[in-house]
């Protein structure tokens, strides 16, 4: 059908895997907000069923005396649940800002040298905002079943599809391995690494400016040790997968959810930074900063820890990974 078309050459000659990867690159930032959208809508029916489900009563005596149970939402694990998804989400919500802005500096500073750190920024996040924010909006989709427990796995309340929504930008626009091995492959060696200061110069600048900070010290310290982590991690890799680019491979994954939990980290400590600047607030936002603190404080507890053991998972190296034979599989 197309053999009487006329077709028109859309820039350059010979460079059209150039703009092919404008294109795709565009796009792997949207998936990744897609991932953050799906999240959202999961955690927002998650939270209305957890306050209105009765069942039990709440560990600590009935908070609800006048009716048969307490709802859901009182029992900490449910809370563990929403609070994981919250966290997550908001962390990925400032981190896609901090992107979105890098772009509008890419394409409007009349800097060039602001132009050209915006773009480094860019090249770098761009795996870990795709993987990132799909392997967090599936994890957050799986979680908003299970606190709908029977009733998430059935079509009534709409949830289950959300799992099956939030599955395929995991595979959209490369599949999140590849993401991964995008990042160590090609973004932490190119220019010699230059793409790496664009993340790790003000993380570093803002650990030593507010580490001692009266306000959000307990933060700072905990992002500091998990940024360590990256670092090592990071120095690992590079010299590993000189000698042997198997072992890079087999880090791959790793090494972007541990690079993607330490962007949230940062994230969180510069948002409580913000909130305890503003509270104590004298009108209604004070619930706002205080809840925003509350969360923080959720991640940086409950969720960042997890560099430590990705980084001792990268360090064990490829042979556990590769020791079983072909055939044997």
């Amino acid at each position: 059908m197309f053999e009487d078309a006329t077709g028109w050459l859309i820039g350059a000659p010979n460079k059209g895997m150039r703009a092919m990867f404008t294109m795709m690159n565009g796009e792997r930032l949207s998936v990744g907000i897609q991932g953050l959208g799906v999240a959202e809508a999961s955690y927002q029916s998650a939270v209305a069923y957890a306050k209105e489900r009765l069942q039990g009563r709440a560990l600590a005596g009935a908070k609800n005396p006048g009716q048969p149970a307490d709802p859901i939402i009182v029992h900490p694990d449910v809370r563990r649940m929403l609070m994981t998804m919250r966290a997550n989400i908001e962390g990925c919500r400032a981190l896609g800002g901090w992107v979105a802005r890098n772009l509008d500096l890419m394409d409007h500073s009349a800097e060039p040298n602001v132009q050209q750190g915006a773009e480094d920024f860019i090249a770098l996040m761009t795996p870990a905002v795709k993987a990132l924010f799909t392997d967090l909006g599936f994890e957050a989709a799986n979680l908003g079943v299970q606190v709908y427990g029977g009733h998430g796995y059935i079509r009534d309340h709409g949830t289950e599809q959300y799992v099956r929504d939030a599955r395929i930008p995991m595979i959209y626009e490369g599949t999140n391995g590849i993401q991964a091995m995008d990042l160590v492959g090609r973004k932490l060696p190119a220019h010699t690494g230059r793409y790496l200061r664009a993340f790790f110069h003000p993380v570093a600048a803002f650990i030593e400016a507010r580490k001692g900070d009266d306000q959000i010290g307990a933060l700072v310290k905990p992002l500091e040790k998990a940024f360590g982590a990256l670092q090592l991690a990071t120095a690992y890799i590079t010299q590993s997968g000189m000698r042997d680019p198997e072992e890079a491979g087999a880090a791959a994954s790793d090494y972007l959810r541990l690079f993607g939990i330490v962007a949230l980290g940062y994230m969180w400590a510069r948002m409580a930074g913000v909130a305890a600047a503003r509270l104590p607030a004298t009108d209604g936002d004070a619930s706002f900063y205080s809840t925003k603190l509350a969360t923080a404080r959720f991640y940086i507890e409950r969720i960042l820890p997890q560099a430590g053991a990705l980084y001792a998972s990268i360090k064990s190296g490829k042979a556990a990974m590769m020791a079983v034979d072909e055939a044997a599989f």
